[in-house]
């Protein structure tokens, strides 16, 4: 073992109507749109970010909406689960907050942790669990106090078609550390503060639809672009088949499809979500790449109009 990843670095999921997205993430959950933008690929999509007050590596939950997506099913290949992490003693608060505004909660135990799980509007499953480790969030919107805030990623819960070689990659190469296991689930820790646990399911779950309410790929931290090349170089001694490196404006990103089917991505850390417009202000705006930036009267006539905006508990 060579090199040892922090953990995870973002999550990218599709979702259906972008309106709904913002109102869920932001007015329920209260992240921070850290960033409004476009799929570079798809410019008449939005990409949204949330995260904590800057969008720290590790808290970033990313979306792609498309209103009228077809509903995608969670199964092997995937990322089932994706977990939140909350301040120790917060859970009781979160599932009054879930209550309140309609969303069903799920109380469960794994590996001695209490989590509430629950789906978001377009089906995508998520849960909270409550840990000391992970800096505290500064964030505060529609009644979450900073103290009580998300403070990032927890991990998450994998669903691979070969869960043996998910975990020889994520064990042998990727650097991460066995540490429990049970009956359905394998543990495995990082070294970073968030997004640091991942649970593998033990058996392979029938196979997922990408659509919406489905994770499309879960990112991992690089330091920097020379980390960035380094796991290149050694993904392609491992016999993996990573992507030329991808300009992503706020960081840069190699992608590669696992054993197991999962979309694995490799992120570096900066130069951040600060780089096109002051951390105050983030989100505020519309922002494009500058090779966009040129048909930005003609995407603004296409993308759907969006505000974050409160929301009371009785769903208005």
């Amino acid at each position: 073992m060579s090199k040892q990843t922090a953990g995870v670095h973002h999550i990218t999921a599709i979702v259906g109507h972008p309106q709904e997205n913002v109102d869920f993430y932001a007015g329920v959950l209260g992240l921070r749109l850290v960033k409004k933008t476009v799929n570079f690929d798809d410019p008449g999509t939005y990409h949204f970010y949330f995260g904590n007050e800057s969008g720290q590596p590790g808290t970033i939950m990313t979306f792609f909406p498309w209103p009228g997506a077809r509903q995608g099913r969670v199964g092997a290949g995937q990322v089932g689960v994706t977990t939140f992490l909350v301040p120790e003693g917060s859970l009781g608060f979160w599932k009054e907050r879930l209550d309140s505004f309609g969303v069903s909660v799920m109380e469960t135990e794994r590996f001695g942790e209490k989590f509430l799980q629950f789906d978001d509007p377009h089906g995508l499953k998520l849960e909270l669990v409550a840990r000391k480790e992970g800096p505290q969030s500064k964030w505060s919107f529609n009644g979450v106090p900073a103290e009580k805030a998300i403070k990032g990623f927890g991990g998450g819960i994998l669903c691979s078609a070969h869960p043996a070689r998910t975990m020889e990659l994520m064990e042998s190469v990727m650097g991460m550390d066995k540490v429990e296991e049970d009956e359905s689930f394998i543990r495995f820790r990082t070294s970073g503060e968030l997004g640091s646990v991942i649970d593998v399911m033990k058996n392979a779950p029938g196979p997922g639809r990408m659509g919406a309410g489905v994770v499309h790929h879960i990112a991992w931290s690089a330091v920097d672009g020379e980390d960035q090349v380094q796991w290149k170089q050694l993904l392609e001694r491992e016999g993996y088949h990573p992507t030329p490196v991808q300009d992503r404006q706020y960081f840069t990103s190699i992608y590669f499809r696992e054993a197991g089917g999962i979309l694995f991505e490799i992120a570096t850390d900066p130069p951040g979500f600060d780089l096109d417009e002051p951390l105050e202000a983030l989100g505020e705006k519309l922002k494009l790449p500058p090779w966009l930036e040129p048909h930005r009267d003609k995407i603004e006539q296409v993308l759907l109009p969006i505000e974050v905006r409160e929301r009371k508990a009785d769903g208005k």
